[in-house]
C-alpha cells in the first residue's frame, strides 16, 4: 500500500506527517466531507467509511460504541495509525478482520464471523470507502443474526458508493448465491462452511468494464 507515514506518530513531525498521508494519500480529503456512516442493526452494529478521529470519537459517544472492526487489516498508513490512537484513547477495542473486495475467501468470512460472535457490542465495521467490504460485512451480519439475502444485498447499494457492475459486484453474486442455493433451508455459517463455492462463483461472474475502471481507477478502491 501507497504511504509517506513512517510508522510512529510520536517521532518528530510523524503526527503531521500521518495526516498528510491519510488525507492526501490515502484520499481521506474526501472521507472529511462525505460519510456513508448507517445502521446495519441498531444497539448492535454500525459501518462507515474509515472515520477520522474525530468521527470515531462522535460516533463512540452517539451509539456507545464498544468495539471497531477494520475490514482493511493493519495497513501501516497514516489513517490506520490514527484509527488505531483514537479507539485506544476512547477505550474502544480494536480488531483487525482484513477482507478483500473481490471474490469472497471462505476462511476470512469465516474468520470475521468468529469476530462478531465474539465482539463486545455496539460496533463499528470500515474499509477504506465504506462501499464494498464494509457491505459485504454488514450482510454477513445480517445473514448471521436470521437475515435474509435480500436484507444483505441491501447493504451493497450505490447509496454507500457500491457499484455491482464493477469487480466487486462479486460480493452481490456471493449474496445472490446464498439465496438461490441454501436460503430457508441451511443456515448462512453452514453453507458457508460446507457448499460455498469460491471458484464456481469466481468463474461465473463478469464484471463491466467501464464501471470497474470507475471503481477501481478513478476512486482507487482496495
Amino acid at each position: 500500500m501507497d504511504t509517506i507515514f513512517r510508522g510512529d506518530l510520536a517521532a518528530p513531525g510523524g503526527r503531521a506527517l500521518a495526516w498528510a498521508d491519510s488525507l492526501l494519500v490515502d484520499h481521506g480529503v474526501f472521507r472529511l466531507v462525505w460519510s456513508n456512516r448507517a445502521t446495519v442493526i441498531a444497539g448492535r452494529l454500525y459501518r462507515c467509511n474509515h472515520p477520522t478521529p474525530g468521527r470515531l470519537a462522535a460516533l463512540a459517544r452517539r451509539h456507545r460504541l464498544r468495539t471497531v472492526v477494520n475490514l482493511r487489516g493493519a495497513c501501516g498508513n497514516g489513517s490506520d495509525a490514527l484509527s488505531r490512537e483514537a479507539a485506544a484513547r476512547l477505550g474502544l477495542g480494536f480488531i483487525d478482520a482484513p477482507l478483500g473486495s473481490r471474490v469472497p475467501e471462505r476462511e476470512r468470512i469465516l474468520a470475521l464471523c468468529d469476530v462478531f460472535q465474539r465482539m463486545p457490542e455496539p460496533a463499528l465495521v470500515h474499509c477504506k470507502s465504506g462501499a464494498d467490504r464494509a457491505g459485504l460485512a454488514a450482510g454477513v451480519f445480517i445473514l448471521l443474526n436470521g437475515g435474509t439475502a435480500a436484507a444483505a444485498l441491501a447493504q451493497l447499494s450505490l447509496r454507500f458508493g457500491h457499484f455491482r457492475r464493477s469487480r466487486a459486484g462479486i460480493l452481490d453474486a456471493f449474496f445472490r448465491r446464498y439465496g438461490e442455493e441454501a436460503e430457508g433451508r441451511k443456515p448462512f455459517l453452514d453453507w458457508l462452511s460446507e457448499d460455498y463455492d469460491e471458484a464456481a462463483l469466481r468463474r461465473d461472474f463478469a464484471a463491466g468494464g467501464l464501471a470497474s475502471f470507475i471503481n477501481d481507477r478513478l476512486l482507487a478502491r482496495e
